[in-house]
């Protein structure tokens, strides 16, 4: 499903605010989902041969709490644009000592530890649909992520679990 009036996009950020320098030649659109409209309205631009959508996390004002936003409106939004590549940057800390501040973890699992809250695309009558979680990073995304760092000079962390709560 995409929206016919809006431009496709070859790549998805759920990002911060600051994310928005990145882009030229940015426009933002109203995306109506579902599930409620996204955090905030999609931005999309350009960065290098790429269209981009941007939709900050949190809100375009960093209005919602980590436990409210509207991660199944955000998603479907991206959808609708015909993405299928979707990075999700964010800062944090780690528990491991080797992890350095300012260091960049490209991370191979992920162990949700979240709760009351609907994590699904799959609850309101439609066919019961089993995801695997074995593998939630996608190998090739991985791939891109590992060589950019490279190629800029970042420190690299090749895998690692992120830890919701």
């Amino acid at each position: 499903m995409t929206v016919p009036d809006l431009p496709a996009a070859d790549v998805g950020v759920f990002g911060g605010s600051g994310f928005y320098s990145f882009l030229d030649d940015v426009t933002t659109h109203e995306i109506e989902t579902p599930y409620g409209p996204p955090s905030a309205p999609v931005a999309i631009g350009r960065l290098g041969e790429r269209t981009v959508a941007f939709i900050p996390r949190h809100g375009a004002d960093h209005q919602f709490a980590p436990h409210r936003v509207p991660y199944r409106a955000n998603v479907w939004a991206m959808h609708a644009l015909g993405v299928v590549n979707v990075f999700g940057p964010c800062a944090s800390g780690s528990l491991q000592p080797h992890v350095e501040p300012g260091s960049f973890v490209v991370p191979d699992q992920l162990v949700d530890r979240t709760s009351g809250r609907i994590d699904t695309f799959y609850d309101e009558g439609l066919p019961v649909h089993h995801v695997g979680f074995g593998d939630p990073y996608d190998e090739q995304l991985r791939a891109v992520a590992i060589a950019a760092c490279k190629d800029e000079g970042v420190h690299v962390h090749e895998g690692g679990t992120v830890v919701t709560i």
